[in-house]
């Protein structure tokens, strides 16, 4: 994934059609060495196509590739004690929480 990054980014700067080079500078100016077998088999793949044409028509691919689903069902309701519970639960800590702070809040 990282060899077609590289060549998008090449792309996208106004290289129409980098070379192997042009990639292994991009990766390299991120601290990533390129691996010369996997370069060559995106330079391979890549070589002499238009790289909008192949977005595109990956694009119709992923249209085709069935996504979402049904939602699971949903969680049966609490007895109303627990609630209560938690809810006094919920106050302790968040007083308990107020004085490890020392009164310092990042968010607020």
């Amino acid at each position: 994934m990282r060899y077609v990054a590289a060549y998008l980014l090449a792309v996208q700067g106004g290289n129409e059609s980098p070379s192997a080079q042009d990639l292994k500078s991009i990766l390299s100016s991120v601290g990533i060495e390129a691996d010369a077998k996997q370069l060559a088999t995106v330079m391979s793949n890549l070589k002499g196509k238009n790289i909008e044409e192949l977005i595109a028509e990956g694009m119709g691919k992923l249209a085709s590739v069935p996504s979402g689903g049904g939602g699971g069902g949903g969680g049966g309701a609490a007895p109303a004690g627990d609630a209560e519970e938690k809810k006094e639960e919920k106050k302790a800590e968040s007083e308990s929480e107020s004085d490890e702070d020392m009164g310092f809040d990042l968010f607020g």
